[in-house]
């Protein structure tokens, strides 16, 4: 058995050149991908390009293709890959900028569409904390835990044949507001995630629910926005 493991990396230069490069990397050196990711920049190639901060699976940050599923680097333990030989590649669906560095702004951009934040009816003046219960707080507790890494639009089937998608993510964070007791704006992301580009482009593939690092249910949100959407066009049509 050897004692390295063997990193093979899809590269992209400034030229746009796509291209694969193996780096060695000793067993002894490292546990996680990213880790090796590291030791190959530290000790063997400065000019290797990837993106991560926190290390602990919850920036969001490392995202990127391991053994060919969208998977965090911090997250990944080599060994658990059973292989000795490491294919690393940049998120599908995304523009590369540089080796495996992503331009992630098209998916923040949809995540805005569907206005991730509690909205009011009110004038938003209360002299006591709103109230929650446990079980209210469990309605949406899955889906706060998303820390928008943007691997279920990477496995997502949709998004590699219509960008114009919203996608997974996007929709589950509309649920994850509407879901909350306090949040008055289910009309409002009903409009966005009802339209062309929103639940009804969802083929139920599963895909971004397999590949979710923090257990979120996007798979199931999506049909969660489906139900919502219906109830609010009756009560609209019978005028309730």
């Amino acid at each position: 058995m050897s004692d390295e493991f063997e990193f093979e990396i899809k590269r992209k230069d400034g030229s746009g050149k796509t291209y694969f490069q193996k780096y060695n990397v000793p067993k002894d050196k490292v546990s996680t991908v990213l880790e090796g990711l590291l030791y190959i920049k530290e000790n063997l190639d400065q000019t290797l390009s990837f993106r991560y901060s926190c290390r602990m699976e919850i920036c969001g940050s490392c995202g990127m293709e391991i053994q060919g599923k969208p998977r965090m680097a911090c997250s990944t333990i080599i060994e658990d890959l059973k292989s000795d030989k490491i294919r690393i590649e940049p998120l599908k669906h995304y523009k590369v900028i540089r080796d495996l560095v992503v331009d992630i702004d098209p998916f923040f951009d949809k995540y805005k569409e569907v206005k991730p934040y509690v909205i009011r009816d009110d004038d938003g003046k209360y002299d006591k904390e709103l109230s929650q219960t446990p079980e209210q707080f469990h309605e949406y507790a899955n889906y706060a835990m998303c820390i928008k890494c943007g691997l279920c639009m990477a496995a997502c089937p949709i998004e590699g044949s219509d960008p114009s998608y919203l996608g997974p993510a996007p929709l589950a964070a509309a649920w994850r507001y509407i879901a909350d007791n306090r949040d008055k704006g289910a009309k409002y992301r009903v409009e966005v995630v009802d339209g062309e580009n929103g639940t009804a482009r969802c083929h139920f593939a599963g895909e971004c629910t397999e590949v979710c690092p923090k257990g979120v249910n996007p798979s199931f949100a999506i049909q969660k926005l489906r139900k919502t959407a219906l109830k609010i066009e009756l009560a609209s049509i019978f005028g309730r």
